[in-house]
């Protein structure tokens, strides 16, 4: 569980909970973008992972991603979940992509 997240919110199983961050507001050639044209993010942090998942023979498969690190996961996966001021999501570890070096 992360020090930020305190005590609010402690995925279940193989959920993951991440922290969008900010999306590209200048296109390559410098044109800056309003809100509306931004894309959605797919890179966020995590920030809390639940214990892992049991597979079908009961053995609990281990969480492959860690707090702190930088993933990117489905575009259109997930559910939004408010904390603090901020939309965070809470997917599933088969969501996450990769981790971002």
């Amino acid at each position: 569980m992360s020090k930020t997240t305190g005590n609010r919110i402690k995925p279940l199983f193989d959920y993951v909970l991440i922290r969008p961050l900010e999306g590209e507001t200048k296109t390559p050639s410098g044109i800056v973008l309003p809100d509306s044209a931004k894309e959605k993010p797919q890179v966020g942090e995590v920030m809390a992972v639940g214990p892992g998942a049991h597979n079908n023979e009961g053995k609990l498969m281990p969480m492959l991603v860690k707090i702190g690190q930088k993933v990117l996961y489905k575009k259109w996966g997930g559910n939004e979940v408010k904390v603090g001021n901020e939309e965070w999501l809470l997917i599933e570890q088969k969501d996450v992509m990769a981790v971002v070096q």
